[in-house]
């Protein structure tokens, strides 16, 4: 399924409710779905700055940490914040695909990504993500 099939409605315009696709949906495609609509929103951050602001503020719905980050302390603080503050951490093997996923790469005239900066940890902050998808994805938590 396409993803921007994810996002029809039903209705009659006035009482648009959004269809959640019947297929089920595994955790990789829930979380690029959430990770496109919180980038689209502004609500995503990336990077150990931004992402531990938004920890330490509590202004954020869910971690993704890569497991191939080479820097034992930074795994160590964004576990800690997100154990300290009861924030759902979510682990991806790559942090090559986690950049792709956030947006940080180029996508050529094919669709295809170029040049994808790793990323070893995004944020998805409260606001801005379709309560749809973000409950697709918890329940494949």
């Amino acid at each position: 399924m396409h993803p921007s099939q994810a996002l029809e409605t039903k209705g009659d315009g006035n009482d648009e409710v959004p269809v959640v696709p019947s297929g089920a949906m595994d955790i990789n495609t829930a979380l690029q779905e959430v990770l496109k609509m919180a980038l689209t929103h502004g609500s995503l951050s990336h990077g150990l700055h931004e992402s531990a602001k938004a920890l330490d503020k509590r202004q954020a719905l869910l971690c993704i940490l890569a497991e191939n980050c080479d820097e034992p302390s930074y795994k160590k603080l964004v576990q800690a914040l997100c154990n300290e503050h009861q924030i759902p951490l979510i682990k991806v093997d790559n942090n090559k695909k986690l950049g792709e996923w956030a947006g940080l790469c180029k996508i050529d005239n094919t669709g295809k990504a170029r040049k994808v900066v790793g990323c070893s940890c995004v944020v998805i902050k409260v606001s801005g993500v379709p309560s749809h998808l973000f409950i697709s994805l918890e329940l494949n938590i």
